[in-house]
């Protein structure tokens, strides 16, 4: 059994060998079939799938989009099943399957951890999960997930610096943030450690290089400067200044939850999972799952494939 997630700008995969993820933007026209044949080893290797991408603007519509993915991993995996947000899986077509990643993981861990939340900090987003509520989570839309507080879209690496900061403060000066797309929180987070260059998965805002200097000059520019204008410190503001806003919003909104739904402790998963693991005294599923803790819904959904054998 493999389990795949197709995601917007990445597809993850979980299959004996490990787990692999690669950069893939849909809006990009991804090869998502001709990523996924490496992984094939005959027309009746089961899958179990779960996506998010038919969100991408490619798409006219999510159903659209649902068609396209459905397809695509289809050339790969004909015998391929699809997981929906009714928590169960399907062999065709509808509208049940967009956007149903966060609640097979939701699905595998509910068991484990009844009495959790589960933080799940990817590239893009946060998913916000209380586990001892899964039959209220059942047909959860992403639109209905944002007004519930149960989904912050804002991640490690692609996240406009723009969208969480209007102003910052360069050397006690109060100084508004221009809107381009000028930098994103991969360039805060390699700035301040908390990523490596490896890590920076997605495309830089300038296609350029993924270095500490290269964001420096992207975080500068933020606030319409050159990084020779505000200098190293000055770029920094920014940056710490994103990343205090950012880790507020997701651990505030984690908090909520939290209390909300009764829960008595925190797992986090996800490639920011170290990072909020800090800042909110969780666990981190890395110890437990290793790498797939990165790509949790790609590994819940083979586990769940396995369980039901689809």
């Amino acid at each position: 059994m493999i389990g795949i997630d197709v995601g917007g700008a990445n597809l993850k995969v979980v299959d004996n060998a490990g787990v692999h993820i690669h950069y893939c933007p849909l809006w990009e026209g991804a090869p998502i079939a001709e990523l996924l044949m490496p992984y094939a080893t005959g027309k009746n290797d089961p899958a179990a799938v779960v996506m998010s991408g038919e969100l991408a603007d490619c798409f006219g519509n999510k159903l659209q989009g649902i068609s396209f993915i459905v397809d695509a991993v289809w050339k790969a995996f004909p015998r391929a099943r699809f997981y929906g947000t009714d928590a169960r899986f399907h062999d065709h077509v509808l509208p049940q399957l967009a956007a149903a990643n966060w609640l097979a993981s939701a699905d595998y861990l509910r068991t484990r951890y009844p009495d959790a939340v589960l933080l799940d900090i990817g590239s893009t987003t946060a998913d916000i999960i209380p586990l001892g509520r899964f039959e209220r989570l059942l047909g959860l839309t992403d639109t209905q997930r944002l007004q519930a507080g149960y989904l912050v879209y804002t991640g490690m690496l692609r996240t406009n610096i723009a969208t969480l900061i209007r102003a910052v403060d360069l050397a006690g000066v109060p100084t508004p943030v221009s809107s381009e797309y000028f930098a994103t929180s991969a360039d805060a987070h390699l700035v301040l450690g908390h990523i490596t260059p490896s890590l920076y998965s997605c495309d830089a805002p300038d296609r350029k290089e993924k270095t500490k200097e290269a964001s420096l000059r992207r975080l500068a520019r933020v606030v319409c400067a050159d990084l020779e204008e505000i200098g190293i410190s000055g770029a920094m503001q920014i940056a710490e200044q994103f990343w205090k806003v950012q880790r507020d919003l997701v651990c505030g909104r984690v908090r909520q939850v939290a209390q909300m739904s009764g829960a008595k402790e925190i797992i986090v998963a996800g490639i920011g999972a170290h990072l909020f693991c800090a800042e909110l005294g969780a666990v981190d599923l890395t110890s437990e799952l290793g790498p797939a803790a990165d790509a949790l819904p790609a590994f819940a959904v083979r586990e769940l494939g396995n369980a039901k054998e689809i």
